[in-house]
């Protein structure tokens, strides 16, 4: 299993159900030396601001969020999820785990 640290959208039950089939079960979790940021997408009806993690390694800043273990497959399912804009990163969490967290792709 994968573990998947989702701080936006991704713990959306609607969203979750649409793309997994089923609502994940998580456990809340913090991103240590993380802040949100926003990016601007253009969708088909406009602009749209999305939140994005970005590093700044200053232990004081802290992103709440949940971790979810998931499959290679629904891993998978999320990258086509997250589009072009986002990549997936690696990253340690307070509870000194490691798990995937989608970035900025720029």
């Amino acid at each position: 299993m994968e573990k998947l640290f989702a701080y936006g959208s991704l713990q959306n039950e609607d969203v979750q159900k649409d793309l997994f089939g089923r609502i994940l079960e998580g456990t809340s979790e913090k991103l240590i030396g993380y802040i949100i940021k926003k990016i601007q997408i253009e969708e088909e009806f406009g602009l749209v601001h999305y939140p994005i993690i970005t590093e700044t390694q200053n232990p004081e800043d802290t992103i709440d969020g949940m971790v979810y273990a998931i499959s290679a497959q629904e891993l998978h399912q999320s990258d086509l999820y997250e589009g072009l804009h986002y990549k997936r990163v690696e990253v340690q969490l307070q509870s000194k785990q490691t798990a995937w967290a989608y970035s900025a792709a720029i």
